[in-house]
């Protein structure tokens, strides 16, 4: 099975998944090179603000999620802003990656980016080089396109089971299984 594996695709969590960190996970893929992948979960927010946990940041209610379980002391953030915010890296048509981190602040402080504009994560996921190919041709990780809509404007709780049903065919059917779906 060829797989097209590249930044800018969204991975959702096979049903039955059970591992903690990832059931019913909704990953934004940012990096996929030979030396391993990184990315985001989508839809795990973390019951804090990004201006109660980083010093210094200006006044900001936007909610922290939870990226990953790697490296849980650092904080990254993806946006919609990559014409204000320099050295942002476009990830997926109209979703942005890190950048200038002072003129993220400079922004914020100003009222030029809200918080539908900008989602914050401590920690991220990330995979050794072939571990995550080998993950999905295990059928780990359904892809799927990414679309900015589902950053900014799905709510998180329903992400991973809006990005199911808009594959369309089997995956409607799985997006709509309750979460705790037993078999006799």
């Amino acid at each position: 099975m060829a797989l097209d594996l590249h930044s800018g695709i969204v991975l959702l969590a096979e049903p039955f998944m059970l591992d903690s960190n990832f059931r019913r996970a909704t990953v934004l893929l940012v990096e996929h090179t030979q030396e391993g992948s990184l990315g985001f979960i989508l839809n795990r927010r973390v019951n804090m603000r990004v201006d109660q946990l980083v010093d210094n940041f200006p006044d900001f209610n936007a909610p922290i999620y939870y990226g990953g379980p790697v490296a849980t002391d650092t904080v990254h953030y993806l946006h919609r802003k990559g014409d204000l915010i320099e050295g942002s890296e476009e990830i997926s048509k109209g979703v942005y990656w890190g950048g200038n981190y002072e003129k993220l602040r400079a922004l914020i402080a100003q009222g030029l980016l809200t918080p539908r504009d900008v989602r914050f994560f401590v920690g991220y996921s990330g995979w050794s080089p072939q571990q995550l190919l080998e993950e999905l041709q295990l059928g780990s990780w359904v892809p799927a396109p990414m679309y900015p809509n589902y950053l900014f404007k799905t709510r998180p709780e329903r992400l991973w089971s809006q990005v199911m049903s808009n594959k369309g065919s089997t995956f409607s059917v799985i997006a709509e299984m309750d979460e705790e779906v037993r078999f006799n």
